[in-house]
Order: C-alpha cells, then sequence, then structure tokens
C-alpha cells in the first residue's frame, strides 16, 4: 500500500491561497531556465511533450519558446477531487511522448515510484524524462529550528517541515521504474531573508507551507512560533543580520530503453586488463602455505 504522507486536497487549498497573496515563483522560474538550457544541450527536437506537473506555465512557455518541441500538454496533477490521493493513472497512451518534463512538483508525490513507472511507459522509445524536484537538505535550517523551539516550548515535536529525498535515493527510484542511462544531480540555492518570519511568509506564498497528512491540527502556539525565530536567527544568520534558508533541487533524466543507446559490457568481454589501465604490475595469488 502506498504511504499517504502528503495531503494532496490541502497542497491545492494552499496554492489558491498562495495565488491570492501574490505567488512568490522564484524557485519554479530558476528551475525552469536550468532546465531549457538542460535541454538545449540534447541536440533533437521533440514532437510531442508533456509538463507534468510544474505548478506555473514557466516551463511550458520556454519550451515553446526554445524551438526544440512540436506540441507541448501541461498536465495538473492536483486536478481532480479532494479525496488526498494521487493514484491516479497518468493520461497518456503507452509510447506517445517524445519528451515529459516537471519543475518543482514531484517532492509532493505519494506515490513517486509508481508515478515514475508510468511516465517511463509513456515515453516512446528513447524518449527523455527530466525533471527538477525539491530533496536533500531543503530548509533542513526551519526544520532545526522548530524541531528545538517545540522541544523547548512543549516538551514534544510535531512535522513541520516536509521530508525530501536524498539525490541518491532518487537516481535509484529511476533505474527501479526501468529508465536507461539514469542520471540524478543536486544544485544548492542559499537564499537569504531579513527575518525567518519573512522566510515563513515566502513559503506561504510559493503554496509551500507544510503539506502532511500527519501535521498538528492545533495551530501553532505563539510562544513556539517565536522560539523557532530566535533559534533560526541565533544559528543560522550572517553577520549583516540576515538568515540563510537553503533548498536543494534535485535533477533527474533518464531515458526510454532503445537498442541504439549505449550499453554496458557483458562481464569477461572487456578488451583490456585493468592492471594495464592503471600501470600497474599484476600478481598472481599468494601460494598456499
Amino acid at each position: 500500500m502506498t504511504p499517504h504522507v502528503f495531503d494532496r486536497a490541502v497542497i491545492r487549498r494552499r496554492r489558491v491561497r498562495a495565488l491570492a497573496l501574490g505567488p512568490a515563483d522564484f524557485l519554479v522560474d530558476l528551475a525552469a531556465g536550468e532546465l531549457s538550457e538542460r535541454l538545449a544541450a540534447v541536440t533533437r527536437r521533440f514532437a510531442v511533450a508533456a509538463d507534468i506537473g510544474t505548478p506555473t506555465e514557466a516551463v511550458t512557455s520556454a519550451l515553446r519558446a526554445s524551438g526544440q518541441i512540436d506540441a507541448i500538454t501541461r498536465l495538473d496533477l492536483l486536478a481532480g477531487g479532494d479525496d488526498g490521493t494521487d493514484g491516479a493513472a497518468l493520461p497518456f497512451a503507452p509510447a506517445s511522448l517524445d519528451l515529459a518534463v516537471s519543475a518543482l512538483a514531484l517532492q509532493f508525490v505519494n506515490d513517486l515510484p509508481g508515478l515514475l513507472v508510468q511516465i517511463r511507459r509513456a515515453l516512446k522509445p528513447d524518449g527523455l524524462f527530466l525533471a527538477a524536484l525539491i530533496g536533500g537538505d531543503s530548509l533542513t535550517e526551519l526544520r532545526q529550528a522548530f524541531t528545538a523551539a517545540e522541544a523547548e516550548t512543549t516538551g514534544g515535536v510535531s512535522p513541520r517541515v516536509a521530508p525530501f529525498a536524498e539525490v541518491r535515493e532518487l537516481g535509484a527510484l529511476l533505474q527501479r521504474a526501468g529508465f536507461a542511462l539514469p542520471v540524478a544531480d543536486v544544485d544548492r540555492l542559499t537564499v537569504r531573508y531579513a527575518t525567518p518570519l519573512a522566510l515563513m511568509a515566502e513559503l506561504r506564498r510559493m503554496g509551500a507551507a507544510n503539506p502532511l497528512v500527519e501535521r498538528r491540527r492545533a495551530p501553532l502556539r505563539r510562544a513556539s512560533l517565536i522560539r523557532a525565530a530566535e533559534l533560526y536567527a541565533a544559528r543560522f544568520a550572517d553577520p549583516d543580520g540576515r538568515i540563510r534558508a537553503t533548498f536543494d533541487i534535485v535533477w533527474l533524466s533518464g531515458w526510454a530503453p532503445h537498442e541504439s543507446q549505449q550499453q554496458p559490457l557483458k562481464p569477461g568481454t572487456a578488451q583490456m586488463r585493468l592492471a594495464d589501465a592503471l600501470g600497474a604490475v599484476e600478481h598472481g595469488p599468494a601460494p598456499k602455505r
């Protein structure tokens, strides 16, 4: 059974609130620009593409302007009922896409392994998947500050910051989903804010406030909030008083398998000995006594 970690209905409501507040889309815009640059390094055109879950039109617009695609469909992963699940099948026929992309959406998918399998099946042979998602040590400063503050003020700790997958885990998921030539790497971005409260306000404008199913339903105590802000400023402020926030953007890429792709050599078929490649002297096994 798929773990139900993220409340999809809450994420949808948070996005609506962010639009009303005036959305903060700078991370999505940065990811869209980087995605376009990474795709430009692939010297080919893509006839049919899909933008899966990106919360704004930044990626779709960037790809249309790139001249590398003929048609692109944007899919909202939050569309549908408020049942809190995200296990619905993608609306793409098998082997129907040349390219699938996503920016800063997949970190809030409950069944990410299942979604990756669906994306791989929707790609044509030698089709490309390229995505960015929040991962690694993102918002570690905020997580540490809230943990310490609530331990002091309430004697307990409730989850305030969503868990994020590590780059190695995400790379393994690509392999598990059947992608060929899988690659996972991470870009670390440090953003500075005037105060911890300014960071929290920005997260609300990103629609990224706590989406966990197991979040505490009672409002955050004022004493806990004030103490968290104090600890944050004490531990993670620069000399000028501004505080730091870490965002790790994990990049995933993989190809639908095709016979034209580079294949690993079978065991025993190497044309050069390791000792020769290293310029070392090869010794036989030690004599038995």
